[in-house]
């Protein structure tokens, strides 16, 4: 099953779910596993990956609290969804440019699902009015 649906299932979405929030909210959940995996994996690496693993673990953190606020439908608090989203798809970005710098395979598909999530959380930070 997944996000997307669950998220449509809840009662106060009825249905009407707004795509771009769920996109994002889908693309956050991976990009939060996917920075914590390339973040394990520079601590392996045999050259100093410091700045790399700071940025992934920071990215992953906000991704990981950007898909839990953003699959909440209960209530109201559009401001901070939208505060979140935006803050998302900077770290996003500072991540992907950080991992860019390397050659390493897992750098590379860590920026990949980074600029992806950057997206998709500035799409869904338009249509969020608080």
């Amino acid at each position: 099953m997944s996000i997307r649906k669950m998220i449509s299932l809840h009662p106060d979405v009825d249905g009407h779910q707004n795509q771009p929030l769920a996109d994002a909210v889908h693309h956050a959940m991976y990009c939060a596993k996917m920075c914590m995996s390339c973040a394990d994996a520079c601590l392996a690496e045999d050259k100093d990956m410091t700045q790399c693993i700071r940025t992934c673990s920071d990215c992953s953190d906000i991704c990981e609290a950007t898909s839990r606020i953003g699959a909440r439908r209960s209530g109201d608090n559009e401001a901070v969804l939208k505060d979140v989203l935006e803050l998302c798809a900077r770290i996003c970005d500072a991540c992907a440019s950080e991992c860019e710098k390397h050659d390493h395979e897992h750098c590379k598909l860590c920026a990949q699902i980074c600029r992806e999530c950057a997206d998709d959380c500035r799409k869904a930070a338009e249509t969020i009015t608080p």
